[in-house]
């Protein structure tokens, strides 16, 4: 599993795109960033308290009413795991998620003595974090559109 922002040649992910307006963009631009759907579904929650018309499997656009929300829900997020302190409560909070189950698995796929490297990979999800949430302040002062996109 890739616990980090990606480019666009591996698929089962979902593309973070700034290149288009209210009406269109350009998908798969090299502008994007992409990530891991498993990685992705530990963050989903906050792109859709964000945007009540979020859609997995497709477009969703969050323009300057959106992108604050955004912004907000993926700082509590990160504020969330820098208050994680120990591995019960970073694998209880995975549990929690929507789809975390599915993390957990995927990382016990790849890694079977991941528990006892919890630290490592909270602090590669909140690299990843941090850099959503730069996606969306880059949104905000360059007043871009952010579209969300899940293959």
């Amino acid at each position: 599993m890739r616990i980090e922002l990606f480019s666009s040649e591996y698929l089962n992910l979902v593309e973070l795109n700034t290149t288009g307006d209210n009406e269109n963009y350009i998908k798969g631009d090299s502008e994007s960033k992409f990530v891991q759907s498993e990685v992705f579904n530990l963050f989903a929650n906050c792109f859709e308290n964000a945007n009540k018309l979020y859609e997995f499997f497709g477009a969703t656009k969050y323009n300057a009413r959106k992108i604050v929300p955004l912004r907000n829900e993926l700082q509590s997020k990160l504020e969330l795991f820098e208050n994680t302190d120990s591995p019960e409560k970073f694998h209880k909070h995975l549990e929690q998620v929507f789809l975390g189950q599915e993390f957990i698995d995927e990382l016990t796929r790849e890694d079977k003595d991941w528990e006892s490297k919890w630290k490592f990979y909270l602090n590669k999800l909140i690299e990843v974090n941090r850099g959503l949430i730069e996606i969306t302040e880059r949104c905000i002062e360059e007043q871009r559109v952010l579209w969300v996109i899940g293959y």
